[in-house]
């Protein structure tokens, strides 16, 4: 379980941020954050009033075994200071809103881990606000279906992550809708282990999934998706722009798979972000996949020592419920 943050643990790397005179007045955890801690510090005698502080110690992160995941696997768990900053620096290059860089560091001067301070955008989640304010959040809405495009049409004639490909490398597989494939049987195979119901179709689920790969043509260009972008993850500044956050995963990758996530994430709200042009092959066996990934990865998370067990069983119900709609 993670340890209790207290003021004194960040007044250094703060002061660095925001210089001598600002002066931590409180600390609050904030909710999610399963891959690293989120933490808002409140604070006197500088101005803003608040930041955010990131930090990817280990102990910060909730998922069994997941530290360290391999660069060049899209599907592995991205987390760090690299990845992070190799994301914002893509996302500010295309126009897209993402909460602005105040410090950062590397080094464990300050910090037992990387740390970034960020801008606190404090008008809350684009999910709250289309539970409270549906009428204004359909202006951040239309600013997210911008935000998408802009990210759908900077393409890249190679797949992978984004930190990834800054350094040149070259990222695992030969397709996207391979790499989602091996994907979606991995987690078939884990999931069959687990829950009777799953198991009793095995052999259905493989044939389907394969039998939707076939059906997909090749691609040869990639734009930029999130891969986990769902109203959690927008931020809504004050001028009512949809802020990213969460983005260590940023990567070039097939439209399809993120507007899957977001038609699963958004439901009623997703017409206000669709686009045309979409593959219709890739969406029904991404739509599956998925699904499967929905059900597998809460019940890994459970395997550690995540807090909010029971949220984590309501999807991995939810989806699995989904899975079994989608066999012919």
């Amino acid at each position: 379980m993670r340890a209790r943050v207290e003021p004194e643990d960040l007044s250094g790397l703060v002061g660095d941020a925001l210089g001598a005179g600002c002066r931590i007045v409180g600390v609050d955890r904030l909710r999610g954050g399963s891959r690293k801690g989120v933490y808002r510090v409140r604070l006197t005698g500088s101005a803003p009033a608040s930041v955010i502080v990131y930090s990817w110690a280990d102990e910060e992160n909730f998922w069994p075994g997941a530290a360290g995941g391999d660069a060049s696997d899209p599907f592995a768990p991205a987390s760090g200071l690299v990845p992070f900053l190799a994301a914002r620096r893509r996302l500010d290059e295309i126009g897209a809103r993402v909460p602005r860089l105040l410090w950062a560091d590397d080094t464990e001067r300050r910090h037992p881990a990387d740390v970034a301070v960020v801008e606190d955008v404090a008008d809350g989640t684009l999910e709250a606000l289309l539970a409270s304010e549906p009428g204004r959040a359909r202006a951040v809405l239309d600013d997210l279906a911008r935000t998408l495009g802009l990210m759908q049409h900077h393409h890249a004639a190679r797949y992978g992550r984004v930190d990834l490909l800054e350094r040149g490398g070259v990222a695992l597989g030969t397709s996207c809708e391979q790499l989602v494939l091996d994907r979606a049987l991995r987690d078939v195979g884990e999931v069959a282990e687990r829950d009777a119901r799953i198991a009793a179709v095995r052999g259905r689920l493989v044939d389907r999934l394969r039998e939707l790969r076939a059906q997909v043509v090749p691609r040869t260009a990639y734009g930029l998706i999130h891969g986990e972008l769902g109203p959690d993850h927008v931020l809504v500044s004050p001028a009512g722009r949809a802020v990213l956050i969460d983005i260590e995963g940023l990567m070039h990758f097939d439209a399809e798979w993120e507007h899957v996530f977001l038609r699963l994430r958004f439901r009623r709200h997703y017409g206000a972000l669709s686009r045309p042009g979409l593959d219709p092959r890739r969406l029904a066996l991404y739509a599956l996949a998925a699904h499967l990934s929905l059900v597998a990865g809460p019940l890994r998370l459970l395997d550690g020592d995540f807090p909010d067990r029971e949220s984590m069983r309501r999807i991995a119900a939810h989806d699995l419920s989904e899975v079994l709609t989608l066999l012919p």
